[in-house]
């Protein structure tokens, strides 16, 4: 049996097993296997690039009374309501966190996840996500998190799928939200949008500051915001411009050992007292739709970011102080066309980026530079084409055949070595795709995918700067699973997957060299349940679960001991759950819970494992009248210790925030 054919079979016998009746015909508008959490405005579109939500199966989309009036330092902390998405919790200035899913962890060694803002592709070069925590809660309006391989619009870093952040466009509306809370937290966001004839304008300035839960912790961060858009008379046409800008700044507790952080966790050490960072970002983007004809529209966008990052750490008292520079703008292009005939579509894209960055660093002490240890400048180009349909042969069967290919360009600098290199030479990258849904009535949609996706190095590791020839690792991955919405109030989603890498590598994160290791070929897959439930108008509640596993089945010639091993910093199971109930028509109260299981800190899996945790937090609102809402929010509810651990000479703890509890105050004009 085929790879496909096998695929198919195992998404026919999940109703099943689940005793599941089967959906109904849906439109090419019409949500198939996308689960929608929070309530979302969704319109039908008949124009544009097909959305994620109609032609891709495993989708979320977090509507914004689950965003935005959220309690968050830094963006990457509201994933945590998101079904499958792991945070790995660093809690050091502006190296806070990160997100990933499908069987990838957040260390950064393989950053597995595109990130999009707006649409605008908004990773660094290695993959990281700096630009995320250019947005506040306020400002966004929805979040999508797809989920597998099988999306063909991105190439680079889409390795087990993408986070699409959308922020608020038009309306005529003024917001403010101030809050106050533990740490000395303070934060101010002001939110407008304004809609006349032809032209929306949307505004946002947004300010926090905190001293943070733990010694030398303080952070404060400002973004402005801009966002333009015209609409032609005959509305065949809309042009926009958005602009962006974010500063911060963040002290670094650093790492304690682990008796004193259990014993100390709010502590941090006098050798950590001059590390910390500033950061400054800014996004600008060009924005076109354009209807050609009654089936034919075209979508561009051009855009331009910029990221300079300065960094001092010191992780032990036997290491010294370094110092560490991100100095990265990257510009380019994404068009597409879109096709629409009765019963099918097609939408073909390309995509370009030209990134010219720079990442040296130095020895330090007290931030005083004393040495050199690499002066690395690249140029880094990736260019890519796909193309994608959706096609309904029968009533009830959407088949969406992709195909994307991708070429990577570039040279590399080390003025502090006087060396050069050119990029290694990875050919035309081909991706296949495949998805296909069953909905046979409206109860319960089948959904099956299959897809590959790759990696290649970042940094140093992209460029020949060893006589070894590198390809890019593929990931070749499935899904198959069913939506079900048995009745009105209930709908949810069971899904297997799995995902198989070839020569995967992971970056050295303290190599001053900026240099990979190879992991080998690695198997990745698990499970996911995800329950909404909506009572009336007055209550819901939701409980995501998600099983994986990750581990090593062929591994480096060099480390042959890892055959079997599992990836580390990958807990085995991440789950959430919450209620919300609407008690009086003022007054909302909420609770939620948020954890995920243990992990290994090392590829050899020995010593302890750590990281499992489970934090409980509450709300409560309640509105004055039509302008004025009063919120308290606790998190971690019950004080409980958790922890970020690595591993250098001994293991390194970064304690999490203890509870803490924050009022705040929004006005709506």
């Amino acid at each position: 049996m085929s790879s496909s054919a096998k695929i198919l079979a195992r998404a026919a016998l999940l109703p099943a097993l689940l005793g599941v009746a089967p959906f109904g015909v849906a439109e090419e508008n019409t949500d198939d296997a996308a689960l929608v959490l929070g309530r979302v405005e969704i319109t039908a579109q008949r124009s544009g690039p097909m959305a994620a939500r109609s032609v891709l199966s495993s989708v979320d989309i977090l509507g914004p009374e689950l965003i935005q009036d959220q309690q968050a330092q830094h963006t990457w902390e509201l994933l945590a309501r998101a079904p499958g998405v792991m945070l790995t919790q660093f809690r050091q200035g502006n190296e806070s966190g990160k997100l990933s899913f499908r069987g990838f962890n957040g260390e950064g060694e393989v950053n597995a996840v595109k990130l999009l803002i707006d649409g605008i592709p908004s990773n660094d070069n290695g993959g990281g996500m700096p630009f995320l925590d250019m947005l506040f809660p306020l400002e966004i309006n929805s979040i999508e998190v797809v989920r597998g391989t099988n999306d063909p619009r991105y190439g680079l870093h889409n390795i087990a799928g993408n986070v699409n952040v959308n922020t608020r466009l038009g309306g005529n509306d003024t917001e403010v939200r101030f809050g106050y809370g533990s740490f000395a937290t303070r934060q101010v966001q002001v939110a407008q949008g304004i809609e006349n004839k032809n032209w929306t304008q949307n505004y946002f300035v947004g300010y926090s500051k905190s001293n943070g839960y733990r010694d030398n912790s303080e952070f404060d961060k400002l973004t402005v915001g801009g966002k333009w858009f015209y609409t032609s008379d005959d509305g065949r046409t809309r042009s926009g411009l958005i602009v962006r800008h974010t500063e911060s700044n963040g002290d670094e507790p650093g790492y304690l050992e682990a008796r004193d952080a259990r014993n100390d966790p709010t502590s941090s050490y006098a050798y950590a007292r001059a590390t910390g960072g500033n950061r400054e970002m800014t996004q600008l983007s060009l924005h076109l739709d354009h209807q050609l004809s009654d089936q034919l529209s075209l979508a561009a966008k051009l855009y331009r970011n910029a990221v300079q990052d300065q960094r001092w750490l010191r992780y032990s008292s036997i290491t010294s102080q370094q110092e560490r520079v991100i100095d990265e703008t990257h510009a380019g292009l994404l068009a597409s066309l879109t096709y629409r005939l009765p019963g099918a579509a097609i939408e073909a894209g390309v995509n370009a980026e030209h990134q010219h960055d720079a990442s040296p660093r130095y020895n330090t002490v007290d931030q005083v530079r004393v040495s050199t240890t690499r002066d690395q400048h690249f140029r880094f180009d990736t260019y890519g084409t796909y193309v994608q349909a959706v096609l309904q042969p029968l009533p009830g069967v959407k088949l969406i055949p992709g195909y994307r290919v991708d070429k990577i360009e570039g040279d590399f600098d080390d003025r502090a070595r006087n060396v050069h290199y050119g990029i290694q030479d990875y050919g035309l990258i081909k991706q296949p795709k495949f998805s296909a849904v069953y909905s046979p009535s409206d109860a319960a949609s089948i959904y099956a995918n299959w897809g590959k996706t790759f990696q290649v190095g970042a940094g140093a590791a992209a460029y020949q700067s060893t006589n070894s020839a590198l390809r890019p690792s593929i990931n070749e991955g499935w899904e198959s699973g069913v939506k079900f919405t048995p009745v009105d109030w209930l709908n949810g989603r069971v899904a297997l997957w799995r995902q198989d890498a070839s020569d995967e590598v992971k970056r050295r994160l303290n190599d001053p060299a900026g240099g990979s290791e190879n992991v080998g070929s690695t198997r990745r897959e698990g499970a996911d349940l995800q329950f909404n439930l909506r009572a009336g108008d007055n209550a819901s509640a939701w409980l995501g679960y998600s099983w994986q596993r990750s581990r090593i089945t062929r591994p480096d010639p060099a480390a042959p001991a890892t055959l079997g091993k599992q990836i580390d910093h990958l807990p085995g199971r991440l789950y959430s759950a919450g209620y919300e109930l609407q008690a009086t028509p003022a007054l909302k109260l909420s609770a939620w819970a948020n954890g995920q299981g243990d992990y290994y800190l090392t590829t050899a899996n020995t010593g302890n494992k750590y990281g499992a945790y489970t934090l409980l937090n509450a709300s409560a609102s309640y509105r004055l009248s039509r302008q004025w809402t009063l919120e308290l929010q606790v998190k971690n509810l019950a004080n409980r210790y958790y922890e970020y651990v690595w591993l250098n000479d001994q293991t390194r703890h970064a304690p999490g925030d203890g509870r803490a509890v924050y009022v705040s105050a929004n006005l709506s004009l």
